[in-house]
């Protein structure tokens, strides 16, 4: 019998809205079930992989209970298998962090605050990895890629390297060879670079990649993006990115989607340079919340395109985020 969970979220936390809010909801090993208003996906655990499906207002059966869930209703955690004790406690807070539960609803009230125009749908919160090395590594396959092709990536890296079908661990990904990742997970030219980063994180405070550090709201946002700089395979985009995944939304990682954003939405005309420099100052008054407001902007345009996200299937609809689908009118 499989250990079942309740945990509490935040009085205005909606599972199907806050989980749908960043395109990593599509990649694997994260499922989002359209239809039954879940979410599931393989939980690294001390005593091996779960996988866990997660709901919220749903009946037993996994069906919709009500097409509409009351704000803050409790979220039912239902695992594959029995966890212990150690293993609850750790789950808990790789759930927390994946699904921002620390943002209460004080905190998405001081943004809508600063951008009202976000408080009626209640979209502050951003979906992110259950650990600080996923994201990352989620990071490093996004950049200088179709999208399609980061949605390949990660589910090889999940196939091939990882355990029960879940995204890999630092050690597992330090052990593997950079020419095993090229051949069989398609990571490219990012093969020596992602080992490189595996065995950092493996080191820790010995001279790695110190996780604890990084999310720590009392370490600067300034250190923690020149640490990020000196990461291999990190540039501007990746640093910026993965701050805000870290809870600090000031910087823009700016990019191609970028300035597809600022000429057909903002209406900026010019070259690349041009359109990416006005995007920047546009969401400058935001400050402390311009990467929100931003990519808020954008999900909505998406949104446009594709219909509601809590609607998305991975592998159909999260396939046509292509520049070209983009573009169309």
């Amino acid at each position: 019998m499989g250990t079942r969970l309740s945990i509490t979220p935040p009085k205005d936390y909606v599972l199907s809205r806050d989980v749908c809010s960043y395109g990593y909801f599509l990649l694997w090993p994260n499922f989002w079930d359209p239809r039954a208003g879940t979410f599931s996906r393989v939980m690294n655990l001390p005593g091996g992989p779960a996988k866990v499906t997660i709901s919220q207002g749903t009946d037993a059966r996994g069906e919709r209970a009500s097409d509409r869930v009351k704000p803050g209703t409790s979220l039912s955690c239902v695992f594959d298998r029995a966890l212990a004790t150690d293993e609850k406690k750790a789950v808990k807070l790789q759930i927390a962090r994946m699904l921002r539960l620390d943002e209460d609803a004080a905190h998405v009230a001081a943004f809508h605050k600063v951008d009202p125009r976000w408080k009626k749908s209640g979209r502050a919160r951003l979906f992110r990895s259950p650990s600080f090395f996923e994201d990352v590594l989620k990071t490093v396959t996004s950049c200088n890629v179709t999208w399609p092709g980061t949605l390949s990536m990660n589910r090889r890296l999940c196939e091939v390297v990882g355990k029960g079908g879940g995204f890999p661990e630092a050690r597992a990904i330090a052990r593997t060879s950079p020419a095993l990742l090229r051949s069989r997970c398609r990571v490219g030219y990012r093969d020596a670079r992602i080992v490189e980063l595996a065995k950092l994180f493996v080191a820790g405070k010995k001279g790695g990649v110190d996780a604890a550090w990084f999310e720590d709201p009392a370490t600067s946002d300034e250190a923690i993006h020149k640490a990020l700089i000196d990461l291999p395979g990190i540039g501007p985009y990746a640093a910026a990115n993965i701050m805000q995944l870290l809870g600090r939304y000031s910087r823009l990682p700016l990019d191609t989607e970028s300035v597809r954003h600022g000429r057909a939405v903002l209406g900026f005309k010019g070259s690349s340079a041009q359109v990416m420099k006005r995007v920047h100052a546009h969401f400058a008054p935001f400050g402390e919340n311009a990467f929100r407001s931003y990519w808020f902007e954008m999900w909505v345009h998406y949104e446009k395109k594709a219909g509601p996200a809590h609607l998305w299937d991975r592998d159909t609809t999260g396939r046509v985020f292509t520049a070209a689908n983009m573009n169309k009118k």
